[in-house]
């Protein structure tokens, strides 16, 4: 235990020091941008390294694509892919792995096998039994705002609070310590284009429940709609908007082109606080 939590307990430091960046591992064969690439063992592993060596904080491994029309998978399926990946990984990374997985089966196997987090998608609101798998295992939590479908009538940051409060109770009941979680407003989850850019735009909003922020806006489809021309979004698109969820004090990003996202993340850093990290 005291391995997992000195590696729990660093990656939790450095959101409070400096940008940290999630690397995303998909081992699925439908996710929207990177969906089949990482089936194969070896390539799912090699890319991890890359993501890591490329200055990664952490890999972020799902096993079920939740992509908007993505058929679900059974938690068996979902433990099929991911097992062997996190096992290895687990034991031979140099960053710590989280767990991208609404499913307390899936969850607590990987936090067996090593992993120090658990990136739920539904924010402890689908399983029942996660929050009590997060609690037992003193993981790291990323409580994440959802919805079962878009409204373009509702006001989103009241919508994504009364997620965030009903979901922090659902911690706290369950003893998951606080100091262990990380915010992330569901960019591109359940709410219309307008929405996301109002999320990113009033992003400082959710800083007084004083919880490090994650956005997770990678390649997300939306931001292509605000280039001319660009059906999907585009590297660039994502790192500005990156950035513009920095400065509303973000601090934590998750992303598919993780070199990238450290070199623009260090220059914001600098200047914004006037030292390197």
């Amino acid at each position: 235990m005291e391995p997992f939590r000195a590696r729990r307990d660093e990656f939790l430091r450095k959101l409070h020091r400096r940008p940290v960046v999630m690397g995303i591992l998909n081992v699925t064969p439908d996710s929207f941008f990177d969906g089949g690439r990482f089936l194969n063992i070896e390539a799912a592993l090699s890319h991890a390294r890359r993501l890591a060596a490329d200055g990664g904080d952490i890999v972020d491994v799902g096993g079920e694509s939740v992509r908007p029309g993505a058929a679900p998978v059974s938690a068996a399926v979902e433990l099929v892919r991911i097992e062997p990946i996190v096992a290895r990984l687990a034991s031979s990374l140099d960053v710590p792995i989280s767990i991208d997985t609404s499913k307390a089966q899936v969850a607590a196997s990987a936090l067996k096998l090593g992993a120090i987090a658990v990136n739920d998608v539904w924010g402890l609101q689908r399983d029942p039994a996660m929050a009590d798998v997060v609690a037992a295992a003193e993981a790291a939590l990323v409580i994440m705002h959802n919805r079962a479908e878009k409204d373009e009538t509702i006001e989103i940051i009241a919508d994504i609070r009364k997620f965030f409060d009903r979901s922090l109770a659902i911690a706290e009941r369950a003893g998951i310590s606080r100091d262990h979680i990380i915010l992330d407003p569901g960019i591109g989850f359940g709410k219309t284009s307008r929405q996301n850019r109002d999320a990113l735009h009033r992003l400082a909003e959710l800083k007084d429940y004083e919880l490090p922020i994650l956005v997770g806006a990678s390649r997300k489809s939306f931001l292509g709609s605000l280039i001319d021309g660009h059906a999907e979004a585009s590297l660039s698109g994502t790192i500005a908007a990156n950035l513009a969820a920095a400065a509303g004090g973000a601090a934590m990003f998750r992303v598919h082109d993780v070199a990238e996202h450290v070199a623009a993340l260090k220059v914001f850093h600098t200047i914004r606080h006037g030292t390197a990290w």
